[in-house]
């Protein structure tokens, strides 16, 4: 049983690369966006970019969707942009990551293994991406401040960095690749 988030920020090709993955593998999916409350995205649609209080009881319902996934031993992957090592944390220990600082939590709900895939890429073709999208709440002036909130994944975070300047086949092989052979996924 794999548990996989896509991740990065707005325009990155999460929704594109998660969705055709799943398909590929036969897992189901899940878009974060569509989790967003109105009122996120009101703020978006008004060029006001998120901070932690807006994104924590959204990313807690996300985690509770891994959850029960995990649970009903369902391959899943989300497409989730999880800039901040918190934001992570709390995708894999629920509510309980934001108290301790960390998602290893004792108890009846272990922390979720979650292999983070980051979409990285060059701003300017991101940029080019958000300008050609239509009907997304989330406007282009908004896409600095997912930059200046990203921090990459890193050691010891469970994830493998994807560039999204390749071929969306190649992208998807690359990933399909990293789970199938295990290569990523945490012990």
């Amino acid at each position: 049983m794999v548990l996989v988030v896509v991740m990065g920020v707005s325009g990155s090709g999460k929704t594109t690369v998660g969705s055709r993955l799943a398909e590929k593998l036969g897992w189901k999916f899940y878009d974060a966006d569509d989790y967003h409350p109105l009122e996120n995205k009101k703020k978006m649609e008004e060029g006001i970019p998120l901070n932690d209080e807006d994104r924590i009881p959204w990313l807690c319902t996300l985690h509770d969707i891994l959850r029960r996934e995990d649970t009903s031993r369902q391959d899943t992957i989300l497409a989730c942009s999880a800039l901040k090592k918190m934001y992570r944390r709390v995708l894999i220990g629920g509510a309980s990551a934001i108290e301790s600082n960390q998602p290893e939590q004792p108890g009846e709900n272990p922390p979720l293994k979650i292999l983070f895939v980051h979409l990285d890429g060059p701003k300017d073709i991101i940029a080019a991406r958000l300008e050609k999208r239509r009907g997304h709440f989330m406007p282009l002036e908004l896409l600095q401040s997912q930059f200046d909130t990203l921090e990459p994944p890193s050691a010891p975070e469970n994830f493998i960095t994807v560039s999204l300047e390749k071929p969306l086949p190649e992208i998807l092989l690359q990933i399909e690749t990293a789970i199938l052979q295990g290569e990523a996924l945490p012990e």
